[in-house]
C-alpha cells in the first residue's frame, strides 16, 4: 500500500503543478479580451484569432483543471442521502463512485477523443472563421485534461482505499480554505506588487478586521 500511496503523492504533485499554472490562463484572457476590445474601439480593428486565443484558454482551464479540481475535492456534489452516513459509508460510497462512474467516463473520452485529435493533426486542420487559428492544439486539450482527471481518479481511489484500511488520512477534507479567486488575486500581488506594498495593505486588513471585532479603538 505504501507503493501505491507514493503514486498517488506524485499524481497529486503533478495535478498540482498544472492547476497552479494553468489558472493563469483566466487572467491572460482577460487581458486578451480588453486588449482586443479596446483595439476594436479605437482603431476600428480586430481578428477572429483574438477571439478563438479566448477560447482556447477557457477550454485549456477547464479541461487541464479538471483533475486539479478533483484533487481540491472543489467538483459540485448533489448531496441527497450521502451526507446521512457515516463517513466510512461515504467514503465507500466515493470508491464505487469513482470505480463505476468517474474512471469509466474518463477512459470512454480518452479513447473517444483520441482519434479526433491525430485526425485534427495529422490534416492540419484550422478554423473555418477568417483568420482563425489552427485546431489541433486546442482538440489535444481533450484527451490531455481527460488523462489528468483519470490520474487523479485513481489517487483519489488509492486515498480512500487507503483511509479505509487506517493507513492515511481522511481524503475527503478541502486542501484550501480560500476560494480560487482568494488564491488567484494572491498569487497575483505575489508576483506583480511589490513586497512592501503588500505588508501594508495586509496590515490595513488586520486593523480593519479589528476595527470590526471591537479589539481596537
Amino acid at each position: 500500500m505504501k507503493s501505491w500511496l507514493q503514486i498517488s503523492r506524485l499524481i497529486d504533485a503533478m495535478n498540482e503543478r498544472v492547476g497552479r499554472n494553468i489558472y493563469w490562463l483566466i487572467l491572460a484572457a482577460v487581458l486578451v479580451s480588453a486588449i482586443n476590445a479596446s483595439v476594436r474601439k479605437a482603431f476600428d480593428m480586430s481578428s477572429n484569432a483574438f477571439l478563438e486565443m479566448q477560447w482556447y484558454m477557457f477550454s485549456a482551464v477547464f479541461l487541464l483543471g479538471s483533475g486539479y479540481t478533483l484533487l481540491r475535492q472543489e467538483h459540485i456534489r448533489i448531496d441527497v442521502i450521502y451526507g446521512r452516513f457515516s463517513r466510512r459509508t461515504q467514503v465507500w460510497i466515493d470508491i464505487f463512485g469513482t470505480v463505476l462512474f468517474l474512471l469509466p467516463m474518463c477512459l470512454m473520452f480518452l479513447y473517444l477523443s483520441w482519434p479526433f485529435f491525430v485526425h485534427s493533426f495529422q490534416s492540419g486542420e484550422v478554423s473555418v472563421n477568417a483568420g482563425g487559428l489552427i485546431l489541433w492544439p486546442v482538440k489535444g486539450l481533450m484527451p490531455l485534461g481527460f488523462l489528468l482527471l483519470t490520474l487523479q481518479g485513481i489517487s483519489e481511489l488509492i486515498k480512500r482505499i487507503a483511509f479505509q484500511a487506517g493507513l492515511a488520512p481522511d481524503p475527503g477534507e478541502k486542501k484550501q480554505d480560500k476560494s480560487a479567486e482568494e488564491e488567484l488575486a494572491e498569487a497575483i500581488k505575489a508576483h506583480l506588487v511589490a513586497p512592501e506594498v503588500v505588508d501594508i495593505v495586509a496590515t490595513h486588513d488586520a486593523m480593519h478586521a479589528d476595527r470590526k471585532d471591537g479589539s481596537a479603538p
